[in-house]
């Protein structure tokens, strides 16, 4: 279950490592002995036991879904060398690896000239694209929908520009007509669009808003760290192909490999279309790029010190499994939302269930039946503790009540928002799960 088999893998491809640096004199670094090494890793194990089962198809709470074997032997087997990708000369081979990895991630949006690089995570990606678009029109504004991740009004505050919330439609997406009243005042320097909001997972139409870009003149940014790579699947509605069709006409895209990319965490990427937005970053460390006239990570990153060894375990992840439409890394991402699909099937058709709206991606809004929005939310808090003593973990989400109320007008609504289930089935074998998931629920709602 924990994939202890493939490492056997592991040993032979130290040995391979270890045969790069065998002129070097013997040297044996100081280590405790193996047997107290031994205790405190099954003293960590047990600690480590006390967590819910992320890796599992039973887990279908938050988005959490378990690296690729690949990616953690790869990334173990960098920890060896235990680069760092701020310089070449603290990870060489592991930079290089990092600017291949990205420019495949690239590719998928059909960009070939952009400039990019990893990040510990979405936040700190996010945080690059706006600190560019307020370089570049400093003091405007930054607009992203109510349903946009809390992490955009949060950086705004930190890099001191001006944030205003945009109303979103009954499916969780950016209003197109609520931002255009706040485009007419002028302020704006960047509107974010999401791809994949991380509570119900909707894709903003970004269609309607680059239509508003070629009239009002804005900077776009596109938040796809938990959808991005949806844009491989071949199942999308006709609505969110389109909108991921034009992907590749924003100035800036997040994704984060750590999410649908299997990768550990932390590992987001920010990529821009114009490699220009780099001299914005320009800063002078005579201590750090000595070694190479070629380009240095850290020279176009906020960051600084970075693991080599997310580059190389993303890097091995997309050589064992491209980043292509029809293959094997594109299938599990339809198959996610299959699952996603046939789970909303049984929902909506069961008496005793409210849904909110179809999953634009693999993620699955609803909530017991009940008449108000208050006995609703009450319920929603009994199923997910019931279904998690029953095994199954969901999670709870707190969303504008119009979410449910647009589908059932006779809901009684005595405040605006609900609390309701929220079901990410975001491991390509939920497909095969949604049945027993199915009837946990059934048994954690009676």
């Amino acid at each position: 279950m924990l994939d202890r088999e493939l490492f056997r893998l592991l040993p032979e491809a130290v040995e391979k490592l270890e045969l790069a640096f065998a002129d070097l004199p013997a040297w044996n670094a100081a280590a405790p002995g193996s047997d107290r090494m031994r205790q405190v890793l099954n003293e960590l194990a047990e600690r480590l036991g006390d967590n819910y089962p992320y890796f599992h198809p039973l887990y279908a709470g938050q988005m959490m879904k378990p690296p690729h074997p690949l990616a953690r032997m790869a990334y173990m087997l960098a920890t060896w060398i235990n680069p760092n990708n701020h310089a070449l000369d603290g990870g060489r081979a592991s930079s290089r690896l990092e600017k291949e990895a990205v420019a495949e991630i690239a590719a998928v949006f059909g960009w070939t000239e952009h400039l990019g690089h990893l990040t510990s995570g979405g936040t700190m990606a996010n945080l690059e694209a706006l600190w560019v678009a307020g370089r570049l029109h400093p003091g405007r504004k930054i607009a992203a929908s109510s349903q946009a991740h809390y992490t955009h009004k949060r950086i705004s505050g930190v890099l001191q520009l001006p944030f205003a919330e945009v109303e979103c439609d009954a499916r969780g997406r950016l209003d197109p007509n609520a931002l255009e009243d706040l485009l007419r005042q002028g302020d704006v320097a960047c509107v974010v669009a999401t791809a994949g909001a991380t509570a119900i997972g909707a894709v903003d139409p970004l269609p309607e808003i680059l239509e508003l870009r070629r009239r009002y003149s804005f900077r776009l940014h596109v938040d796809a760290a938990y959808g991005g790579y949806f844009t491989l699947a071949d199942n999308l509605d006709a609505e969110t192909r389109a909108a991921y069709d034009r992907l590749g006409e924003a100035d800036s895209i997040v994704i984060d490999p750590h999410k649908h990319g299997l990768q550990p965490y932390g590992c987001g990427a920010v990529i821009f279309h114009d490699p220009a937005v780099g001299t914005l970053y320009k800063h002078e460390s005579p201590y750090t790029y000595f070694t190479s006239h070629e380009m240095h990570l850290g020279e176009i990153s906020l960051e600084c010190s970075r693991p080599g060894a997310a580059a190389a375990a993303l890097w091995a992840t997309q050589r064992l499994l491209p980043l292509t439409r029809g293959g094997e890394f594109a299938h599990g991402l339809s198959a996610c939302r299959r699952a996603a699909l046939a789970l909303f099937d049984k929902l909506s058709h069961d008496e005793e269930t409210l849904t909110a709206f179809e999953p634009q991606l693999d993620i699955v809004v609803w909530a017991p039946k009940a008449e108000s929005v208050a006995q609703v939310s009450r319920k929603s808090q009994e199923v997910f503790e019931r279904a998690a003593r029953n095994g199954l973990h969901l999670a709870v989400a707190h969303l504008p009540a119009k979410f449910f109320t647009a589908r059932y007008p006779q809901l009684k609504v005595e405040r605006q928002e609900i609390t309701c289930l929220r079901s990410v089935l975001m491991k390509p074998e939920h497909q095969q799960w949604v049945d027993h998931i199915w009837e946990l629920i059934q048994k954690s709602r009676d």
